[in-house]
């Protein structure tokens, strides 16, 4: 299954941005820690999502998903083993780790999956969990967890690690006494889950900044919460406008959350501003190159707007180096944009880009999540037909990029043969 996409078209109208992928995943495995119900709304109907519920469900939960709103009773979880099927789609299965340790104060999964970036070493969350009196044993296969007693701890961890972040936060939620992490993650994911916990009565302070501290609590509450809007589909959103030209509303967005996006866009010559939830971008003209487009941690530009900001600048006036501080392996779009005229030269983590007026439909391959959706920006940009395959990693992490794109005036389909 993929995309076909006709090029040529300036992008008009407006779309509202839904629930964030990377915010409700491991919101959904925080509700293993109540006991009781979850009522989570603005959920993304997208692969990770219903991933999510599976394993939910394996561990012996109760859930109701209208598409919307999840509704999760974990009464009746128990410490089982995370089935390889969902825990081989998905990187984000390892978060239940720090909520079953948490809760039941074990746990027992295979080596997490998800996109192929490169190594995606899970060292810093068992190095964490030791510290909270974790004791591993298992084979090659599987990693198995207990703690006698789970306890508070100061943890430091050596590189901002969201999913390690988010790891000790659950384990610490339950724990005995006072975890305090230093160097955590600043991404606004944080702060949502950061926002649901306490919504739940956990004791938790200092999300969005270098240091949280968690006070471990006896047990949580029912609670209803709403999933923050999904950053990086705005900002894929924006860098279609951007790559198309066009003006274009996006509404349902916090725009302190994608200001490194905006401020790069900015940087091309695009014209951007806000109005309350929403952003408008009006764009005219190629844009222009950027010298140099770092990723790295939040604040910084996130990696996972780096493929579809690569495909952007293979049409800027100009030359543009991007570098890739984060993954390894994030260039699979690279030889794709190839393939379609772009001019692009991969050395390492650098990427060096010289920009051309115009792109060429072909047929390219989605590898990944991120790089799947800068293939179909590339085809907004391109003469004539794209064909996007591997649609399966693009739906991971957006609810229905057709559909939003062909309400901005994009021509793009679904292919249903492979090929």
């Amino acid at each position: 299954m993929g995309y076909r996409v006709i090029g040529g078209r300036r992008l008009c109208g407006e779309v509202v941005i839904g629930g964030c992928k990377n915010a409700v995943l491991p919101i959904l495995a925080a509700t293993v820690l109540t006991g009781g119900k979850s009522v989570i709304h603005n959920c993304p109907d997208i692969l990770d999502t219903h991933t999510s519920i599976e394993i939910l469900r394996h561990l012996g939960c109760k859930v109701e998903y209208d598409g919307t709103s999840i509704i999760v009773d974990s009464a009746a979880a128990a410490a089982r083993a995370l089935p390889a099927g969902p825990v081989g789609k998905m990187r984000s299965s390892i978060i239940f780790a720090g909520a079953l340790l948490s809760r039941f104060g074990s746990f027992e999964t295979a080596e997490p999956g998800g996109c192929r970036l490169g190594l995606r070493p899970i060292d810093l969350h068992l190095q964490a969990f030791r510290r909270m009196g974790v004791n591993f044993d298992g084979d090659s296969q599987t990693i198995c967890g207990k703690a006698a007693e789970l306890t508070g701890a100061k943890i430091n961890l050596a590189f901002p690690s969201v999913g390690a972040t988010q790891n000790v936060i659950l384990a610490a939620t339950l724990a005995r006494g006072r975890t305090i992490i230093s160097n955590a993650a600043r991404e606004p994911e944080i702060v949502d889950l950061q926002g649901f916990l306490q919504a739940a009565g956990a004791e938790i302070a200092g999300a969005g900044t270098s240091t949280i501290v968690i006070d471990g609590v006896e047990k949580l509450q029912n609670v209803e919460y709403k999933i923050m809007p999904d950053r990086i589909v705005a900002g894929t959103y924006l860098a279609a406008g951007a790559i198309a030209g066009g003006h274009i509303r996006l509404k349902n967005v916090k725009a302190a959350d994608i200001m490194p996006i905006i401020d790069s866009l900015e940087d091309m010559g695009i014209n951007l501003h806000t109005e309350g939830a929403s952003v408008v971008l009006r764009a005219k003209n190629r844009p222009n190159p950027l010298p140099i487009l770092a990723t790295g941690p939040h604040p910084a530009f996130p990696t996972d707007m780096q493929p579809q900001f690569t495909a952007l600048l293979a049409i800027a006036a100009g030359h543009s180096i991007v570098i890739e501080n984060l993954f390894e392996a994030r260039d699979a779009h690279i030889s794709e944009l190839v393939r379609m005229g772009a001019d692009i030269k991969s050395e390492g983590h650098r990427f060096y880009i010289n920009g051309v007026e115009r792109l060429n439909g072909a047929k390219v391959a989605a590898k990944d999540l991120r790089g799947g959706a800068a293939l179909i920006l590339a085809g907004l940009a391109a003469k004539g037909e794209t064909e996007i395959h591997g649609a399966e990693y693009i739906k991971r992490g957006y609810t229905a990029i057709d559909k939003d794109l062909k309400a901005l005036n994009a021509e793009i389909s679904v292919l249903k043969t492979t090929p």
